[in-house]
């Protein structure tokens, strides 16, 4: 496999062989289930489907329950696609879980980062604060001017200004993978990966 769906747990620390402190994060890598196998002659393309944890039958509609049955699977949390492995034969209801994964190991995490509410563009994209003195009066935290007078005679698309915060993908790059505690599925990985403790994450293997 190419990468898992698991679920970031916690951010903790443990000490290397030189006895330094690496911070890591805590990611529960699977265990994951092949709902689907999508092929060139089926679906135009290669992929497998993988369904990772559990929710209530009554939150899973008709469709879904039906897709999932026919790999056995009761109910899924999170459903999604990876890359299949050339001349690997994968079956419905097969499992993948932490052990895909070795120590040294780089991958990629993608998660959706703490959704931060409407903020200024200070917080928002790093801008400075405007003088407090010499005539400015209550703006410090101000964007200042966003465009010109009569032409073009608007505001140009993309433009840094206030606005929703957070609560996007994220993919953390280039992350080292420590140490594997394969009884328990949990990758320790080097380095923070954003959102929140019990965040559904995408492990991507480089």
């Amino acid at each position: 496999m190419y990468g898992l769906i698991g679920k970031k747990l916690k951010m903790s620390q443990i000490f290397n062989d030189n006895g330094h402190v690496v911070p890591v994060t805590l990611i529960q890598a699977g265990p994951c289930t092949v709902s689907q196998i999508k092929t060139v002659d089926s679906d135009g393309y290669d992929s497998v489907q993988l369904a990772f944890g559990k929710k209530s039958k009554r939150n899973t509609n008709k469709p879904t329950e039906g897709h999932l049955k026919k790999a056995g699977i009761e109910s899924a949390k999170t459903i999604a696609e990876f890359k299949s492995v050339d001349g690997f034969n994968y079956e419905l209801g097969q499992k993948f879980d932490a052990s895909i994964f070795k120590i040294g190991e780089i991958i990629n995490v993608r998660s959706k980062s703490k959704g931060k509410g409407f903020t200024g563009v200070i917080k928002r994209h790093n801008f400075q604060r405007q003088p407090a003195t010499h005539g400015t009066k209550h703006t410090e935290r101000a964007p200042g001017s966003i465009g010109q007078a009569s032409w073009p005679s608007r505001v140009f698309k993309g433009l840094r200004m206030a606005g929703q915060s957070g609560d996007s993908y994220v993919t953390s790059e280039n992350l080292e993978i420590v140490d594997i505690d394969k009884e328990k599925n949990l990758l320790y990985v080097k380095g923070s990966v954003a959102g929140a403790n019990n965040g559904i994450v995408f492990i991507l293997k480089k």
